[in-house]
């Protein structure tokens, strides 16, 4: 105690033994008394009436503060039974400000928990035990709490994803609180505002321990913020009423059950029922996916995912599987995405949907088949579906004894998935053969195109005018160029491509090229282009289509033209230099292909 008064008024009688009676009263009051804690924290202006009967201490009208929070208590009552006191009362306070730097004084873990700038009033009915020793027990608090403000710094489920104004915190304001503790049980209630990037949206919560579990409720009306769910497609705007209802169990070893998840927007429904996730937020396995809404795309989607033991059933009417196509085609990896969704992936999926869309436009009937993952990693696949017009499309993957994955991949309608890549624009028709054989990371793959035509292509269309073929070069950005096949090469190890082949023929133009890509990185290309007339010198089998390509006389022109391709994705240099004589390697190919089709 630093400073202050105390003042006593005292009332004893004695036995004939000469010992204090237990029937003494002792009354008086405290004033402007200043304590240190052994935290080196400070309580001031302390200030309270008390009164000491027998085994009974009061302690009334008290009025003190801690870093400037104004507290004040009715009445404290303590009594001593059997060398524990039993200690009750109240304390409320007045509307306060609490940083992050005084919780963690009185809080242990606190300054890292994310939890900051708290602004509240608060009135509270509190008892405990204490023994002689200074153990507490049986402590009980009831509280209700006016939450002005809270902000809170929260990193975790990738919640930007989600929710495109999430900046990393939110903000509650103007919550009721209700707090019941009950030695370690405890009950919150509150309801009120929550704040993300300044939009405001209505939260209410329930919050349950009991045991070490945790019962989370949580029905959140969120008007004001737009969701973004970008592997469904699905946008919901901005000034859109929606609600979300969810239902989380919390168990002693920190694995989630999320029990009942339910988003509602207009006619768009969501529901998730018990999925099971480990202490880092991966996926065990899920009971019940329902989805029920139209995405950005204005592309209905019914699917039902229902679990039963180790095996799942896909089903529903139609599902717009454009995103998650971009996706694989764009990853490395297949067992990276699962990795990095669930947790420890082993089962069977029986997949079963009338309708599948596979871009904005284009989409399959009767998608049927079955997946086996074992261990994070996708082992056996084989899909088959059909286009409109009956056209087929079937993907297959086989894992053997020793590691060895091949994958094979047919598309009697190629459009859909080469528009994928947009380096390439305005390709039309097309068959597509991919085979790719893939083992300790490493795969050798070969994918060939039939009978499509090019329209666009930014690449190509500079090296034909940089060799003054401008006649392809204006076929090409105009009706665009047939060609009859396609085929490449390439082996993968990490992000890195390596190019081995690609050759391409048709009735104006032939190329034989080869390089590596890095990805996002770097993109090294080099090859030879050929007019199709200079070919009719060589094999005679192309009608010539005209002198603008090698002119008139004998000699007059080129043979072809050698390129360089080389730099950034997005700053990739051009070297083209005009040729007089033909690889061998280019003509061998050339010859193969013609004998093929002939």
């Amino acid at each position: 105690m630093q400073k202050g008064f105390l003042f006593a008024d005292i009332h004893l009688n004695f036995n004939k033994n000469g010992k204090i009676d237990n029937n003494y009263k002792i009354k008086g009051f405290v004033s402007d008394v200043n304590l240190t804690l052994f935290n080196k924290q400070t309580i001031q202006n302390i200030n309270f009436n008390y009164e000491l009967s027998g085994q009974k201490f009061f302690l009334n009208n008290a009025h003190f503060e801690i870093n400037k929070i104004n507290l004040t208590s009715k009445l404290i009552e303590i009594e001593n039974k059997n060398k524990i006191y039993l200690i009750k009362g109240n304390i409320n306070n007045s509307e306060s400000y609490i940083n992050n730097e005084f919780l963690s004084n009185y809080f242990k873990n606190i300054k890292n928990s994310g939890l900051a700038d708290l602004n509240f009033s608060s009135k509270n009915d509190f008892s405990f035990n204490l023994s002689n020793k200074f153990k507490f027990s049986n402590l009980k608090i009831n509280s209700k709490i006016n939450l002005k403000k809270l902000n809170y710094k929260f990193d975790s489920f990738n919640v930007e994803k989600f929710i495109p104004n999430y900046k990393g915190e939110f903000s509650l304001k103007n919550h009721n609180v209700e707090f019941v503790l009950n030695d370690k049980d405890f009950i919150i209630n509150s309801n009120g505002k929550i704040i993300i990037d300044k939009e405001s949206d209505e939260v209410n919560l329930n919050i349950q321990s009991k045991n070490g579990y945790y019962n989370i409720k949580s029905e959140i009306q969120i008007n004001n913020n737009p969701i973004l769910i970008k592997s469904l497609n699905y946008n919901k705007e901005e000034s859109k009423k929606s609600t979300l209802n969810i239902n989380i169990l919390v168990r002693k070893d920190k694995t989630v059950i999320v029990e009942n998840f339910l988003f509602q927007e207009s006619n768009n429904n969501i529901v998730i029922e018990n999925l099971s996730l480990n202490k880092n937020f991966k996926i065990k396995h899920v009971d019940t996916i329902n989805l029920n809404f139209l995405n950005k795309n204005k592309i209905e989607n019914k699917i039902l995912l229902k679990r039963n033991k180790k095996k799942y059933e896909i089903s529903g009417e139609t599902f717009d599987g454009s995103f998650l196509i971009e996706e694989l085609l764009d990853t490395d990896n297949e067992k990276d995405i699962i990795s990095q969704i669930f947790n420890n992936l082993e089962s069977n999926i029986n997949i079963n949907i009338n309708k599948t869309y596979i871009d904005d436009t284009a989409y399959i009937n009767n998608l049927n088949g079955n997946l086996v993952f074992l261990k994070n990693s996708l082992v056996d696949l084989n899909l088959t579906s059909n286009f409109p017009d009956n056209k087929k499309i079937n993907l297959t993957i086989k894992t053997s004894s020793n590691g060895e994955k091949v994958t094979t991949f047919f598309s009697s309608y190629a459009n859909p998935f080469v528009k994928k890549y947009k380096f390439v624009k305005g390709f039309e028709n097309g068959i597509l053969n991919f085979f790719s054989s893939k083992k300790n990371n490493i795969s050798q793959s070969q994918l060939k195109i039939y009978d499509f035509k090019l329209k666009e292509l930014p690449v190509l269309t500079k090296i034909l005018t940089l060799a003054s073929l401008q006649g392809i070069a204006d076929l090409l950005s105009g009706e665009g160029i047939t060609f009859d096949e396609f085929e490449m090469n390439f082996s993968n190890k990490g992000k890195s491509m390596t190019i081995d082949e690609v050759y391409a023929i048709g009735p104006a133009i032939s190329i034989l090229m080869s390089g590596y890509v890095e990805t996002n990185k770097m993109i090294s290309l080099r090859g030879t282009l050929v007019p199709a007339t200079t070919l009719n010198k060589f094999v005679g089998s192309i009608p010539i289509v005209g002198n603008i390509l090698v002119g008139k006389k004998t000699g007059e022109g080129v043979f072809g033209v050698s390129f360089k391709i080389k730099g950034p994705p997005k700053n990739l240099k051009t070297i083209v230099n005009p040729i007089k004589t033909l690889t061998p390697r280019f003509i061998t190919r050339t010859l193969e292909k013609i004998k093929k089709t002939n």
